[in-house]
């Protein structure tokens, strides 16, 4: 190949490489830095954690809902990793014979994601040590890939920056503020934040190289398989709110009655949508760049899927 040949938007990828060198972060000097959890402290603030919805709650059954809901956050973040890390290899191919840039971005973004990963099967370790026995997350992080990869690179894509839209936002306007979290739950998602900034780059850049090369039947299909994903991540968000309900009722120390246990699950629910559908839905900046890729009639039937899970 010349050694001259321009590659469009290769400066930007070489941007993201530079800032991955400069942000790159150890699990344990780093972030956890010998320290363990305090339950004395909430995990997700709440903004995130929705606990004025809680109504029937004590400020310290409060606190709890947001431990149990911080504890699911790191499990959700470590199960979505999987698909987006084998994504990333896979898309990466196509950039062997092309912007060595470009190859080394994904690369790194590959190794971030997995680094990701076994950070919060760490913490996962960490909360169960201090937490009482009975918590379940009891989703196949390999099946739930199968199921995401089965659908088209577009989707996946859009999903993956939907995703990392929502993580950037999380830190920077709920978490990273909040003074009464868990100093040691910031700095998780404090170093984990400091990727995703910009991987968001990236995940804009693959997107937007996809689409161009797909017909217009092509994408109407992503959309499709963009809604059925979606569809996918809220069945996982019922069956987490029904067990991380369940969890709250045998470890909070009195007697919860089965109303207040139905209630409690469409709690911890209107949480997770917040947290993992529509606060990436309602992004700016997601916004903005589907409107760039789709016609307003397929806007529209993403809108129309969304309004289904109010």
């Amino acid at each position: 190949m010349n050694a001259h040949v321009k590659f469009p938007n290769t400066e930007k990828y070489r941007r993201a490489v530079g800032a991955s060198k400069i942000v790159r972060w150890d699990i344990e000097a780093d972030v956890i830095r010998g320290r363990a959890f305090d339950l004395s402290r909430k995990f997700l603030p709440d903004s995130l954690s929705m606990t004025a919805e809680f109504t029937s709650l004590s400020l310290a059954e409060k606190r709890l809902v947001s431990q149990i809901q911080g504890r699911t956050y790191a499990c959700i973040f470590g199960l979505v990793e999987r698909f987006i890390t084998a994504k990333l290899l896979e898309i990466g191919r196509e950039h062997w014979l092309g912007d060595q840039n470009a190859l080394e971005a994904l690369v790194r973004f590959s190794d971030e994601e997995l680094k990701h990963q076994t950070l919060f099967r760490r913490i996962e370790a960490m909360m169960a040590a201090v937490m009482p026995a009975g918590y379940r997350f009891d989703v196949d992080p390999d099946a739930v890939a199968g199921v995401v990869l089965s659908k088209s690179t577009w989707s996946v894509l859009l999903l993956t920056l939907h995703i990392e839209l929502f993580v950037q936002n999380h830190y920077r306007e709920s978490i990273g503020p909040d003074d009464d979290s868990s100093d040691l739950f910031k700095d998780v998602f404090l170093f984990h934040w400091k990727d995703e900034c910009q991987h968001v780059v990236l995940d804009e850049l693959e997107l937007a190289r996809h689409d161009a090369t797909l017909t217009a039947e092509a994408r109407d299909r992503g959309v499709d398989d963009f809604i059925a994903l979606v569809g996918a991540v809220d069945g996982i968000l019922q069956a987490q709110a029904a067990a991380d309900a369940e969890y709250f009722a045998r470890i909070c120390g009195r007697n919860v009655e089965s109303a207040e246990g139905e209630q409690l699950v469409g709690q911890f629910l209107k949480a997770y949508r917040w947290q993992y559908i529509f606060s990436g839905a309602s992004h700016p900046r997601f916004q903005t760049a589907l409107i760039k890729l789709i016609n307003p009639r397929q806007l529209q039937r993403i809108g129309a899927a969304l309004s289904t899970l109010n």
